[in-house]
Order: C-alpha cells, then structure tokens, then sequence
C-alpha cells in the first residue's frame, strides 16, 4: 500500500466511524479525531513531556489541546507559519511565568486568560511573535499531527512533507538533533501495521499517544534525518525565505 492510499483509507474510516471531528470533511488535512484531548493529556504525562522546557507543535486542530497544554505547563511554545513563507518563519508563544534562561521580555508574555485564544489557527499568528530560527530556544519536544502513524514510529503526514522539512531547517540551524523527543497524538483507529517504509527525510516519531495508550517506539536507536535534502525540494526552495538563505550560505 502506497501513502496515498493509505491517507484515502484512514480518512475514509474516520469519516465512516463517526469518530471525525470539526473541521470536515478530514479528507486532505491532519484530522481531527474524537478524543483528542484525552491524548492530550496522555502525553502530558510521559517523561518527555514532563522534562520539555519548549516544545515545537503543528498548528492543526487536532493538536490545539496540546499546544493549550503546553502554555498551561509554562513551557515556550513553537508553531511554524504554514508552508515557512515568512522570513521569521515560526511563532512564539511564551506563557506568563518566572523569569527562565531565554525567555524574551515580559512585555512578550501571554496572560493565562489569552491561552486559549492565543493556540488557535488564528490566535497563533495575532498572539505569537514572529522569530526566525536563529531566534529560538533548542527544541525539546516536537509534536506532529498525522493522517496514520505506526506502533513502531513510522508518521504519514497529509503528503506535503512540510512537518519533516521544519526538523531539517531546525536541525540545519542546531535547534533539534537525533536525542530530540518527537511525538504524535492520533485516534486509535489511525494507529496501522500497514504503513509503506518511511522516506529518508521522514522524521520517526518516539511516542505514538492515543486517547487510550501511549506506545513508546524503538525510533531513537534509529536516528533522525540530518538535515536538508536538497535534491528534494525541486522549485520550492524560491517560495522559502529560510530556504534561499540556508543555501546562499
């Protein structure tokens, strides 16, 4: 089975089942699946979550209780600006918290009382500030939404290949490296054993957390991609600001 199928067939199944959630259809995006606070806070309970002083998460609608659990836990808060077409190409959200090596001034804070609005698709670009990626903290966490996942941490994504090109750029730039923790938060029923064989560029997840488990994957021993694959990215290096720069450099 390719990726594509796949995708169709899990998006299908979630729509089937009744277990899809706003925004519909899920087809041709990360979905949204019923319980997804409940993996949430799954994984909120794992060490490394626990140890993460910042955590990087994609903006889908899926991983919005993650990214309000993250500012709930005082930990920075990282999202990438869709498809890195800004030159500051991710946003950072800080919560109100004590004084911390790194934090940006408190004028930059969030308020508890703005973390809900804060994390959403909206919210992260109207609370968030812009920051490029010699901007940030090191990454300890990274949390991406997928369309299937695989008990052994295999991540098919929604087929753009955006989430794996933010680790590359993050790593490029010292940010993240094979220790960093990745997780994803899926329904049960997007947990397969039929995944295709990952890509090189395919970031492996070490935890695949559902509103009912948390499995934790040999994807550590395996390493993770080293960075930018350039012979990859065809024409869209010119649609990437951080793109030309890294490769003028």
């Amino acid at each position: 089975m390719d990726k594509a199928t796949l995708r169709e067939r899990i998006w299908d199944d979630l729509e089937a089942s009744g277990e899809a959630r706003f925004p519909f259809p899920p087809h041709g995006r990360i979905p949204n699946f019923a319980g997804a606070s409940e993996a949430a806070g799954r994984l909120a309970e794992t060490e490394a979550w626990q140890a993460a002083t910042t955590v990087k998460a994609n903006p889908d609608a899926p991983q919005l209780p993650v990214r309000r659990a993250a500012l709930r836990a005082g930990k920075t808060l990282y999202v990438a600006v869709p498809r890195l077409r800004d030159e500051r190409c991710f946003r950072r959200l800080v919560p109100d918290v004590d004084d911390g090596e790194g934090r940006p001034p408190s004028g930059s804070r969030l308020q508890a009382d703005d973390y809900d609005a804060a994390t959403t698709v909206s919210g992260i670009d109207e609370y968030g500030d812009p920051v490029g990626p010699d901007e940030m903290a090191g990454v300890d966490l990274i949390v991406s939404g997928s369309v299937a996942a695989t008990a052994a941490g295999a991540r098919i994504g929604k087929g753009e290949g955006y989430s794996d090109l933010e680790f590359a750029v993050l790593r490029e730039f010292g940010l993240v490296d094979d220790d960093t923790a990745t997780a994803t938060t899926v329904h049960e029923r997007q947990v397969v054993d039929d995944a295709p064989s990952p890509d090189d560029h395919d970031v492996p997840m070490d935890l695949v957390v559902t509103p009912e488990r948390v499995v934790r994957t040999d994807a550590s021993g395996r390493g993770k991609p080293s960075g930018i694959r350039w012979a990859e990215l065809d024409g869209r290096v010119a649609e990437m600001p951080v793109l030309r720069r890294l490769r003028s450099e």
